[in-house]
């Protein structure tokens, strides 16, 4: 019987493309338990959950006209933790399989590529194989809700669909923007470098609510504060410098009502011009939270998808040889992809659990690694009263993150460092 195959996605069809050594293509979700991890319990859970995801259990084939995601015939193997967090999958890594699950001590931790799926469809994945995990483990009747899918039933099809395509309202949005600053630094290949700060979450919302903002705006503002400053003292002369936008993804789910398992994000770059001014704080939580409310309509937000998947859908586009069009995809993504944005501020919201699971959990992280032309990256995710922002980077110098948590502990937001560093 021939083996089940599936389109990737419109937000996935880059990734493939853009593949380079500096450009980390894989993100992380982890939950930490409280008690080690039993290797042989994980994966069986990981062997019950294939028929309940297949659009997370494939691997990456070229086609002819595009790559696609082909069916795993076994489940992959668990292994335990090692290096540091989301090494580069290369390509035979991907042929096999495209996603990772590992142990190490109490944590469970699984790595996927970027065409899988985003942050919310991982952490659902996450969530269901820790469930199962704990069911096997301790006898654990726990019930499928807060993001944990029933794994004995079917995918229902609007899981496994592509949602850009059923979303676009065929208007295509003109989003030219102007260039951001490009941070830079020593790159250094052989090491991702991770700070995370560890925040009681009632002590970051009391901030945020001070300046009027969500925790999104009120972390992403900082976060261009930080980078402002760091400018100025770089370029004293105003005139020279560049504008400083902050990266910020949309779950699209929210607007649409989608319930696809497979990527449904979209990123909207809101920031300032440094020429025309200084900028308190406040301003920039109130410059950055108008932004992202114009922008982030689902009228807006059609636009932008229909943007991307109009050419997708063109014929004589269709019909181009795949290595011709992954080079062009390629020249585009370096013109365009990542120009308009300094670093992505990606915040996966407050993660929640089942009653009966919750004493078993002490920690649920997320993780984003660095791109082609970012050097730096930060993603937060929040559970059981505390906010984790990690902060990586690939490269020596870490000016940011020190400006970035010292600021906050200026603003009455007590910081716990934690880095993987020696």
């Amino acid at each position: 019987m021939s083996k089940r195959w599936m389109r990737l996605d419109n937000a996935a069809l880059i990734f493939p493309a853009i593949r380079q050594r500096r450009w980390v293509n894989v993100f992380r979700v982890s939950a930490t338990l409280t008690e080690p991890v039993d290797p042989a319990m994980l994966q069986q859970a990981v062997k019950d959950l294939m028929p309940r995801f297949p659009s997370m259990y494939v691997r990456l084939k070229a086609g002819a006209f595009w790559y696609y995601l082909e069916e795993l015939s076994n489940p992959p193997e668990v292994r335990e933790d090692y290096a540091f967090p989301l090494t580069l999958m290369q390509e035979k890594e991907l042929k096999t399989c495209c996603l990772r699950v590992m142990y190490f001590q109490n944590r469970i931790a699984v790595e996927f590529f970027h065409s899988l799926t985003d942050g919310t469809g991982g952490m659902t994945y996450l969530k269901t194989l820790t469930a199962r995990y704990l069911r096997l483990k301790h006898g654990i009747e726990i019930p499928a809700e807060q993001g944990i899918l029933d794994w004995r039933k079917k995918p229902c099809a609007e899981e496994l669909e592509d949602s850009f395509v059923r979303n676009t309202n065929g208007v295509v949005l003109n989003d030219r923007e102007p260039d951001a600053l490009r941070l830079r630094g020593t790159y250094e290949p052989n090491f991702l470098h991770l700070t995370t700060g560890v925040i009681p979450t009632d002590a970051l919302l009391e901030a945020a609510h001070r300046h009027s903002a969500t925790v999104t705006v009120f972390l992403a503002a900082v976060m261009e504060e930080a980078i402002l400053n760091y400018q100025a003292e770089r370029c004293p002369a105003r005139r020279r410098r560049k504008p400083v936008k902050i990266t910020v993804p949309i779950n699209l789910r929210r607007l649409y009502g989608s319930k696809t398992l497979r990527n449904f994000v979209l990123t909207l770059n809101p920031g300032v011009d440094p020429r025309m001014g200084d900028y308190t704080l406040e301003e920039l939580c109130r410059v950055m939270a108008a932004q992202l409310a114009a922008e982030g309509t689902a009228q807006q937000m059609a636009g932008r998808i229909a943007a991307n998947v109009t050419p997708q859908q063109v014929f004589l586009i269709r019909a181009v040889p795949l290595p011709i069009k992954s080079f062009i995809m390629r020249m585009v993504y370096n013109y365009r992809g990542e120009s308009k944005g300094c670093i992505n501020v990606s915040n996966l919201g407050v993660v929640r659990l089942p009653a009966a699971m919750e004493p078993w959990v002490e920690r649920m992280e997320f993780i984003i690694g660095t791109q082609r032309s970012y050097p730096n990256n930060c993603s937060i995710a929040t559970f059981g009263g505390k906010t984790y922002v990690n902060m990586i980077r690939n490269i020596r110098e870490s000016e940011l993150e020190r400006r970035f948590f010292s600021r906050l502990v200026e603003l009455g937001v007590p910081v716990l460092i934690e880095s993987n560093e020696k």
